[in-house]
């Protein structure tokens, strides 16, 4: 299952690391077009959130081929470290043969800092710190793929994130066992998980792992009108907002930046927004920040109920998550995890609770009878002899000597009466 798992994975990214398009110019005099292309900074009340904050403070650690290095990211990389064997130890140097820009791209847009204070790609969160986490898919790595996400969770939650992006699909529903344990112990550390819903454009006709493990916020796409992105973006019951899938802008490891498409990029729009929310309101939990994301999003033309399969709750709005007054939640990622995992995993037997009480003493039964050996009914015994022998006689005899005398008697009387009878 592993096997089938990483190849459906690795088909999925490398589909939409290909829909890079063409390279951005250089910025000119007259200004800079890399700056000004970002449409959702503007959009989606991203610079009005900055009136607040910027993400300071906030580490989000980015699961994927690895964050190159590039003028815009490496004053936001602050660590990282590579699961799929074939990276380097800092999580730095590219994974795979095609996908390889992919995490660059990721990074920066969830917390590249620019090249200058004008100029250069910025991202969401540019005062929050990144963690590169590289993994390798299909034949980039031979380590199992569920492994790799699962061991780099758990390095991401160990190293301080608060947000994880991951930007990937596998294109099934379903997911390994060992991801209930990572993503939990991720719940249970109060951070937020924010994954992307995935593409029909390269084959993604309904939402998967990791998008549909509960506890998640899934992230659809939208172009840049607003409506959901035919090719960009898929639906599903699971999915928590939409943000920008469309005519995106990602720094590559070498620092050229490209335009490309996908909710690999819709998700660390919103993972930027997430470590706003996180730095303008650091008492709040994961659940509460999930919280303010989703019922601030602004609803689309057309759309009455919430959440919508193509739509989540609506698309992201910054400026509202960090600022709007929103009614905290009991509960959180971790509790529905688990109630799914005792619903739908087989459960584990608890071992036998402990005696509270001490044992009730039963005395010991008295020792059996000896077995005697079986003796013939013709044979006499001591108990024959005594029970039933010596009693028998005891009565008979005299019985005997009772009847002699009787019938003795009756001769002597007969006797009599025949000597007296008179003779002729």
């Amino acid at each position: 299952m592993r096997r089938m798992l990483a190849a459906a994975v690795a088909g999925i990214l490398t589909v939409l690391a290909c829909t890079a398009a063409a390279e951005v110019p250089e910025p000119d005099s007259s200004g800079d077009p890399i700056r000004s292309q970002e449409y959702w900074l503007a959009d989606n009340g991203i610079q009005k959130a900055w009136q607040t904050t910027k993400g300071a403070g906030v580490r989000i650690a980015v699961i994927d081929t690895g964050i190159g290095h590039a003028p815009e990211l490496d004053p936001a990389v602050v660590g990282g470290t590579d699961v799929s064997g074939a990276g380097s130890a800092d999580g730095r140097t590219p994974v795979g043969p095609v996908d390889a820009n992919h995490g660059s791209w990721v990074g920066s847009l969830a917390a590249a800092r620019g090249t200058g204070d004008d100029t250069g790609m910025i991202g969401v969160a540019p005062e929050a710190d990144l963690l590169s986490i590289s993994v390798g898919f299909g034949a980039s790595s031979q380590v199992p793929f569920t492994e790799q996400v699962a061991k780099a969770m758990r390095w991401a939650v160990d190293n301080g994130a608060d947000v994880i992006n991951l930007s990937f699909t596998t294109n099934t529903l379903d997911w390994d066992t060992s991801w209930d344990d990572a993503f939990l112990y991720a719940f249970e550390h109060d951070v937020v998980v924010v994954v992307a819903a995935g593409n029909r454009g390269s084959g993604t006709a309904r939402v998967g792992a990791p998008a549909t493990i509960p506890g998640v916020l899934t992230v659809a796409g939208v172009d840049q009108s607003g409506h959901a992105s035919v090719e960009a973006s898929t639906q599903g019951i699971t999915i928590g907002v939409s943000a920008p899938s469309e005519d995106l802008l990602g720094v590559s490891a070498d620092g050229t930046v490209v335009r490309w498409d996908g909710t690999s990029g819709a998700a660390p729009i919103v993972s930027g927004i997430a470590a706003l929310v996180r730095a303008a309101h650091p008492e709040l939990n994961a659940a509460n920040v999930i919280e303010r994301i989703t019922k601030t999003a602004r609803r689309p033309p057309g759309v009455s109920d919430v959440p919508s399969p193509l739509y989540g709750y609506g698309i992201v709005d910054a400026a509202a998550a960090v600022s709007a007054s929103v009614p905290r939640v009991a509960g959180g990622p971790a509790d529905e995890l688990k109630d799914w995992i005792r619903l739908y995993r087989r459960a584990q037997v608890a071992p036998a609770p402990l005696p509270s009480e001490k044992p009730v003493e039963v005395p010991p039964l008295p020792r059996a009878d000896p077995v005697s050996r079986p003796v013939s009914p013709l044979l006499p015994t001591r108990e024959r002899v005594m029970y039933g022998s010596l009693p028998l006689m005891a009565a008979t005899l005299p019985a005997i000597l009772i009847g002699l005398g009787v019938t003795a008697a009756v001769r002597r009387i007969r006797s009599a009466r025949g000597s007296r009878a008179p003779r002729r």
